[in-house]
C-alpha cells in the first residue's frame, strides 16, 4: 500500500514556531514502524516558514514576500535536519524534494517528479515533500501544502492519501461556534453542500483550511484515491487509519 501522509504546521510545531519535538518524535517512530512493515510512505511536511518564524525570533508569520521566503530557507533546514535525524535513528534515509507548480503542471517536468518518486520508493527511501517556498511565487505557488499532497498523491498514483490536522475532520458546523456540530465520518461524495460547510484558513502559522482541504479531496477522490482527515495530536492514530478503525472524515475515491 503505497500512502501519502500530509502533515501542518500546527501538528509539527508550537503556536510559537519552534519544533514541538514530542510530536515529531512521535511522528517519525510511527512512520518508520508503519514503513517496516511494508508500507510505502510519502510525508508532505509543511512547518519549514513556522519553524523559521521561531528560529528567527519573528513575532508573527512574515506578510511580505522577501521575508517569508528568507524564514523558509531558514526553517527548511532546521525541517529536514530533525527528520534526518530522527529517521536515521530507525534506518530510514530520507529524501528532500522542493516542488513548485512549474514543476507539476509542466508535462515533461511532472513526469519527472514521477520518475524521482517511483525510483526512491524502489529504493526504500521516504521522501519529504515540501512547496519550495523560497524561490515560489505567487505566479508559480501551488499556494498550500493540502493542495500539493493531492498532487503528490496523483503523481505517486496513491492508495491513500491522509491529512493530519489541528481538526478531527469535517463537521456539520464550524465546532470552534457551534457546540452542536457534528464529526461527519464519511463522505461518499463532494456536493456542493459538503463545500458549503469549510470554513476559513487555519492557523496563524500555516496556511490551510478546511476549504484547501476540499480542494485536495476532490482532486484525489476523482482518481479513485481515499482521503482522510483526522487530528494529529497523536501520530498513533495513523495506525488506527490503517486499520480502518478512526475518529476522522474518509473521503472515498471515486474513479471516474
Amino acid at each position: 500500500m503505497k500512502i501519502v501522509i500530509k502533515v501542518g504546521t500546527s501538528t509539527l510545531a508550537h503556536s510559537t514556531g519552534r519544533i514541538n519535538i514530542r510530536r515529531i518524535e512521535q511522528l517519525v517512530k510511527v512512520l518508520s514502524d508503519i514503513k517496516n512493515s511494508g508500507q510505502e510512505i510519502i510525508l508532505v511536511s509543511s512547518g519549514a516558514i513556522g519553524m523559521g518564524v521561531g528560529k528567527l525570533s519573528l513575532k508573527e508569520r512574515p506578510q511580505d514576500m522577501p521575508t517569508k521566503q528568507a524564514a523558509s530557507a531558514v526553517g527548511q533546514c532546521e525541517l529536514m535536519y530533525t527528520y534526518d535525524k530522527l529517521f536515521t535513528e530507525y534506518n530510514h534515509i530520507v529524501a528532500q524534494i522542493l516542488l513548485t507548480a512549474t514543476d507539476v503542471e509542466d508535462e515533461k517536468r511532472r513526469l519527472r517528479v514521477e520518475n524521482t518518486l517511483e525510483r526512491l520508493l524502489s529504493l526504500h527511501v521516504l521522501p519529504v515533500i515540501n512547496e519550495n517556498d523560497t524561490v515560489a511565487t505567487e505566479e508559480i505557488s501551488v499556494g498550500d501544502n493540502d493542495t500539493l499532497s493531492a498532487i503528490v498523491a496523483n503523481c505517486a498514483k496513491a492508495d491513500m492519501l491522509v491529512i493530519l490536522s489541528d481538526i478531527d475532520g469535517l463537521y456539520t458546523a464550524d465546532p470552534h461556534k457551534d457546540k452542536n456540530a457534528s464529526l461527519i465520518s464519511v463522505v461518499e461524495e463532494i456536493t456542493p453542500e459538503i463545500e458549503s460547510l469549510a470554513g476559513g484558513s487555519g492557523s496563524s502559522l500555516g496556511t490551510g483550511g478546511m476549504a484547501t482541504k476540499l480542494k485536495a479531496a476532490k482532486l484525489v477522490t476523482k482518481n479513485g484515491i481515499d482521503m482522510v482527515i483526522a487530528n494529529g495530536s497523536d501520530p498513533d492514530i495513523l495506525y488506527d487509519i490503517l486499520d480502518g478503525q478512526f475518529k476522522g472524515t474518509l473521503f472515498k475515491g471515486r474513479k471516474q
